[in-house]
């Protein structure tokens, strides 16, 4: 009669571990400075944490280039072609079954089309935020197209607060996640990022 055991295998590099959690506190940050600004608008207080909120966009904005960096340069659980898996995202479609267990190392073939997306959204919430830094304070790298511009704000502030949204809810989804599969499945998950190692059911 078979049994299946735990094995590990270093997956994540230090450097990518690095990033992830240099743009996980970042946005910790841009999410915890706007909610409490938008608490206390009005005030002096509201002007210290919106240019908080600009530094921490700043900083992530640093991070996602040091991730697209790596994704091309990085080895390769790093890359960003080890998030594509399009044959598992059609296959999924099909059967509807999406919370599957990770049959591989690396990243999980149905996380890493939401990682994608998540990506795509916090460039646009990057480029956003720089223009409404532009116009509101009057800095940054588009202030000499929109330095102060009102007008324009509507354009830049509305996809700015719906995206905020997406991650905020990415955030909560993705712990939640985390805390299913490990449940469910019985392989620890959320230690990767943390330690490098992942673990996998293997039959003897």
């Amino acid at each position: 009669m078979s049994r299946m055991s735990l094995n590990r295998e270093k997956v994540f590099d230090p450097l990518l571990r690095g990033i992830h959690a240099w743009n996980g506190i970042a946005i910790l940050l841009l999410v915890i400075s706007a909610q409490l600004a938008a608490w206390v608008e009005f005030t002096p207080e509201a002007s210290v944490l919106w240019r908080l909120h600009v530094w921490a966009g700043d900083a992530l904005t640093i991070g996602l280039v040091a991730r697209l960096a790596w994704g091309i340069n990085g080895p390769p659980h790093a890359s960003l072609a080890a998030l594509w898996h399009a044959p598992a995202w059609w296959q999924a479609m099909r059967t509807r079954r999406w919370f599957t267990e990770p049959d591989a190392y690396g990243h999980h073939p149905l996380a890493s089309a939401v990682y994608l997306l998540f990506y795509l959204i916090v460039l646009i919430m990057a480029l956003t935020g720089m223009a409404l830094a532009a116009i509101d304070q009057g800095r940054g790298p588009l202030y000499d197209w929109l330095g102060h511009d009102v007008l324009m704000k509507p354009w830049f502030a509305t996809p700015h607060d719906v995206l905020e949204e997406f991650v905020i809810g990415f955030v909560l989804i993705h712990i939640a996640a985390l805390i299913a599969h490990e449940a469910r499945h019985g392989v620890p998950l959320a230690q990767a990022m943390v330690s490098g190692y992942q673990y996998r059911k293997e039959r003897q």
